[in-house]
């Protein structure tokens, strides 16, 4: 059997420290993996809407020194370390960022046939559960690593009395459950740091000793429910769920990689940050308000969930692909190489003679038990979305005055009808379509004793729009608001934005920023998601964004990402 196909929890247990031995390498990836580090800012495993376009001149077709890689877009921080890999090797990286799961799947669907000569996920524990994605997989070599963890404020570890050193996830839980703890974590279903977050909370609280089953998950099942009560934050990306962390005083720690943890810090101290969306967060640190990102990074005594980021050669890669990433795979695994790894990224290295960088504690950890097969897996992800994590309340503000007739209002109809499948049981979702006021507000659940209903509604309801009138976005958002009312704590609520040009009745921008600014702090914690769509301002609707904690989208192509159906659809990471 190919060594790639088979599961992690068949091998022989091993800590986070455990350096593993080089399996057969894949140059096409790492070529990627460089090129994606290059084009990504800091975020988990959700792409970046405003991520860079490719070059005009990138067909996607193969060419001589260069490898195609799909990758994660975690990677991002890599990017000084893989110019300097293009320069040592002269490979360069042609990459396609993606969240892990995403790629899985499109691995497994033949999608990626043809068009890729290499992976380079955050960890292929989840593609090995998957036999479509993992006979295309040839060969992988792990590059460094980094185990799930939990970052706390210091004044929280200090009010619970903990020991940083000897905190396991039972403890965690049990101030969770107390209401002594509260925290954020990406989305698991298109994050895969809050994939990996979800696996490790579940098998500790398990007591699994072995590949996570069913029967763990069934048993652990009182205690998950507790535990993600206490879920105050989701994201599709760690860039952003730390941009909130830092807004919401209330919210005592986060769940996510080590190394973006502690990252973190280390850009808190260094009184720089990588990320252009956290220019709030720099501010509040200039002005003397505490940012949050100091944070004591701990890693559960029990047992951690890690990533080791494996460089994965593609089965139909030519053999010129295939010796190109053998050749960065070389470069990377050198000790020199390695050690500049661990003090760029606090990744922890793969190779014993590079020691780990100064804040990364040396003391191993037990590697937690991964699922056993993927239908452990998908259940444990659809436990989380339908009956683990606290519901969402969504309004979707849709702009349907005059200038949205004919196409740019199908285009809507179809985004919103597509988007029904993906809505959770317990969602709340409200459609609030308006041109110079409000038309009409309707709400919809989706109740889990008839799922199909909620969403059929919402269909029906998205199949009447009409579009007439002027366009008043800001007494519209007013009336989101409005609509919310106190309740943010029961559930996850955001407001979605979708408009086609500027505001031209009602509210004015100040208007609103002086509603926003006189809502109780409860009520403020719910972001705005605009959606740039046909000729709306942008800058307008990043001021929306930036006032209320929210992130702009793109939705002005006319299929695939950036479109509005894509759009929608990398919200739902955020919900």
């Amino acid at each position: 059997m190919d060594r790639s196909a088979q599961v992690r929890d068949s091998r022989p247990a091993r800590t986070d420290a455990t350096r593993r031995p080089p399996r057969r390498t894949f140059a096409p990836l790492l070529a990627v993996t460089a090129a994606l580090a290059v084009l990504l800012p800091l975020t988990a495993c959700t792409p970046d809407p405003a991520g860079p376009a490719p070059e005009p001149a990138d067909d996607g077709r193969p060419r001589s020194g260069t490898v195609r890689v799909l990758a994660s877009s975690e990677l991002a921080d890599m990017e000084a370390l893989l110019e300097e890999a293009r320069k040592a090797t002269g490979i360069t990286v042609r990459p396609t960022w993606t969240g892990t799961l995403d790629a899985v799947e499109r691995l497994a669907s033949g999608k990626a046939d043809g068009a890729f000569d290499a992976v380079w996920l955050s960890s292929n524990d989840y593609l090995r559960l998957n036999p479509e994605a993992a006979r295309r997989v040839t060969s992988e070599t792990p590059l460094m690593t980094s185990p799930v963890a939990l970052g706390v404020r210091p004044a929280t570890v200090r009010r619970l009395g903990w020991d940083p050193e000897r905190v396991s996830w039972a403890q965690v839980h049990r101030a969770v459950a107390d209401g002594k703890l509260t925290y954020g974590m990406t989305d698991p279903k298109r994050s895969n740091s809050g994939f990996s977050a979800l696996i490790s909370v579940a098998s500790g609280l398990s007591g699994a000793q072995a590949a996570l089953t069913d029967a763990d998950v069934r048993t652990a099942t009182p205690k998950l429910k507790e535990f993600f009560a206490g879920q105050r934050l989701t994201s599709g990306s760690s860039g952003w769920l730390a941009t909130a962390y830092t807004r919401r005083s209330t919210v005592d720690a986060l769940i996510n990689y080590e190394s973006v943890l502690l990252s973190l810090t280390r850009d808190t101290d260094a009184g720089t940050s990588t990320d252009p969306a956290e220019t709030l967060a720099d501010t509040e640190s200039r002005t003397g308000r505490d940012t949050g990102r100091d944070l004591t990074v701990i890693r559960p005594r029990d047992g951690v969930v890690t990533a080791d980021y494996p460089l994965s050669t593609l089965t139909d890669a030519t053999p010129e692909a295939k010796d190109a990433v053998r050749a960065l795979t070389e470069h990377f695994r050198s000790p020199a190489v390695q050690r500049e790894i661990t003090e760029q990224t606090l990744r922890r290295p793969v190779v014993a003679s590079a020691r780990p960088a100064e804040p990364l504690s040396p003391e191993p950890r037990r590697e937690l038990p991964f699922p056993g097969s993927r239908s452990v897996a998908d259940g444990l992800l659809s436990a989380y979305e339908h009956q683990l994590r606290r519901p969402s309340r969504t309004v979707y503000v849709l702009d349907t005055s005059g200038s949205m007739k004919g196409k740019r209002l199908e285009q809507l109809k179809s985004a919103l009808t597509g988007l029904t499948g993906d809505f959770r049981q317990r969602e709340e979702v409200t459609l609030l379509p308006f041109g110079s006021a409000v038309k009409r507000v309707r709400t919809h659940t989706v109740d889990p004793a008839d799922p199909a209903a909620g969403p059929a509604a919402i269909r029906a309801d998205t199949a009447a729009l009409t579009a007439e009138g002027n366009t008043a976005i800001y007494s519209s958002l007013a009336a989101a608001y409005d609509h919310l009312g106190p309740d943010t704590d029961s559930a996850f609520t955001s407001i979605v934005l979708m408009t086609d040009g500027e505001n031209t009745a009602g509210r004015s921008a100040a208007d609103f920023t002086a509603f926003y600014r006189s809502l109780p702090p409860a009520r403020q914690i719910t972001p705005v998601f605009p959606v740039v769509f046909g000729d709306s301002d942008r800058s307008e609707l990043d001021r929306i964004a930036a006032l209320t904690g929210g992130r702009l989208f793109d939705g002005t192509k006319e299929h695939g990402p950036g479109s509005l159906e894509g759009a929608f659809e990398e919200i739902r990471g955020y919900q």
